[in-house]
This record gives structure tokens, sequence and C-alpha cells, in this order.
């Protein structure tokens, strides 16, 4: 890895990081806006983005009250939608049109997060499933325009680029 891309994903993880912690009260159970989710869209405009997202999610998920339980299933469900998200671009053109397949993968693998809380605090499974991807929807949608808008002014693809 090249020394601006490493630079890039260690700011992105920082970021992700900051962002979760900030928001923290929010971000664990079975109603949760974290707001840092938003940043998935990068990987719409450079798959290496994924990197310093899954190390921002790794690092956030280490102050997790649910332990081993978020670093496994809340890692593995980031690291599933953005992999799916990154094959997508093969098939979906468009930033704006990845962006909303990006928001239904990752609003629908958060069945993963509600297994999580299902198996940790014993939470039921289909009525977690349902909030946790509320939450994850509505975070991801107002995530679109966002980092669109974001994009016209940094453009993400180039940022990371070498």
């Amino acid at each position: 890895m090249k020394t601006k891309s490493l630079a890039v994903s260690a700011i992105i993880a920082a970021l992700y990081i900051a962002v979760s912690i900030l928001t923290a009260p929010f971000g664990y159970n079975n109603v949760q806006f974290r707001i840092s989710e938003m940043f998935n869209h990068l990987v719409v405009f450079n798959k290496k983005y994924m990197i310093g997202i899954v190390i921002g999610v790794f690092i956030t998920n280490l102050f997790s009250p649910l332990g081993t339980y978020d670093l496994v299933f809340g890692v593995g469900q980031s690291i599933l939608a953005l992999g799916l998200t990154i094959f997508s671009a093969r098939f979906i053109k468009g930033q704006l049109a990845r962006m909303i397949f990006n928001t239904i993968v990752f609003t629908f693998t958060m069945f993963l997060v509600a297994i999580e809380l299902h198996l940790a605090i014993k939470l039921p499974f289909l009525f977690t499933w349902l909030t946790v991807a509320a939450c994850e929807f509505a975070v991801m949608a107002v995530g679109i325009p966002v980092m669109t808008a974001l994009n016209k002014r940094i453009n993400f693809k180039k940022l990371i680029e070498d």
C-alpha cells in the first residue's frame, strides 16, 4: 500500500472512530443511529476506502459494551456489505445508483447485528432486525446527499489514488 493510500485510510478510520464516539449513546443497541455509517458510501467512489472503514469499525467496536460479539458480527457485517457493494460496481453504473444499492445492502445485512444482539443481550431477533435495519437505512439514506455534496468539494475518487 502506498503512503498516500495508507494515510488516507488512517484518516478515514480516525474520522469513523471520532464520529462514532461523539454519538456513542446512539451507536450500540437495537436503536442505533451510528452517524459514521455514512462513511460506508466512500467505497462507491473508490474500493480502497474499505480498509479505512473496516479499521474504523473494528476500533470503534473495541469500545462496544457487547465486546467480542460486536467485533465479530459488527465488523463481519461491514466487510460483507462493503464487499457486495464493491463487487456490484461491475454491474451497477453511476454513483447515485451504487449509493442506493449500498444503502439497501447495509440495511439488509443488519440481520447480522440483530443476531449479535439476540445472542448477546437476548433481544428478539425479528424486531431487532427491523429496528437496526430502519436506523441503518435512515443514516445511509441521509448519507447519500451528504457524501455527494462532500464529493463535489473533495473528489473522493482522486483523494486516495496515488
